[in-house]
């Protein structure tokens, strides 16, 4: 790997560095060692969708190469949850091309449609997941910030306060006012 300069004191840098480094100077050295370090989790995500190996390691390696274009544009605040949505979407995209054109081994008469019906629930759930990142957008940075640390890195008020640096009392409102701003915005997509 190329020497990375590193700001920080220790030698090791953090996420957002490397993320930073990357969208500065379009290093695949240090992509590729940002995304080493969350490999074995997106592998574990692809297999969990897939259910097979092979097809999962593709998946891992299409994955970096959306990384190298997709992390050049995006506003990243958090690696690691960022990298698990678009190892989400990546595996529910797949899956969805998969279905439309359902592939029938030569040796089996034919496929009964049930086979495919539990694809049916995995559709609504990223309807679902869809909207709420979308609604998660609509919210202010603050809130959108103490939202997903506390609902979806599940970190405490306290631990919130720390990372964000804003007050105890301003993640509590914005924890609570996300939420239902967030609740408002959900069922008003969703049609309820």
């Amino acid at each position: 790997m190329k020497f990375i300069k590193n700001t920080s004191k220790n030698q090791n840098p953090d996420d957002a560095e490397l993320v930073a480094l990357y969208q500065k100077s379009g290093d695949l050295d240090v992509l590729g060692n940002l995304y080493n370090r969350y490999m074995h989790l997106v592998y574990g995500v692809c297999l969990s969708y897939f259910k097979d190996e092979e097809q999962s390691k593709d998946a891992v390696m299409q994955i970096f190469e959306e990384l190298v274009v997709k992390l050049r544009v995006h506003q990243v605040q958090n690696f690691k949850s960022w990298l698990h949505v678009l190892t989400r979407n990546h595996c529910l995209m797949a899956l969805r091309k998969q279905n439309r054109n359902p592939l029938v081994p030569m040796d089996e008469n034919f496929v009964e449609k049930d086979d495919f019906v539990h694809l049916d629930i995995d559709d609504t759930k990223e309807t679902q997941l869809s909207i709420m990142e979308k609604c998660m957008e609509t919210l202010s940075e603050e809130q959108r910030k103490s939202v997903d640390l506390f609902y979806l890195q599940e970190k405490c008020y306290k631990e919130v306060a720390e990372i964000t640096g804003y007050d105890m009392l301003k993640v509590k409102s914005y924890i609570q006012n996300g939420k239902r701003n967030l609740k408002i915005c959900i069922e008003k997509n969703s049609g309820l």
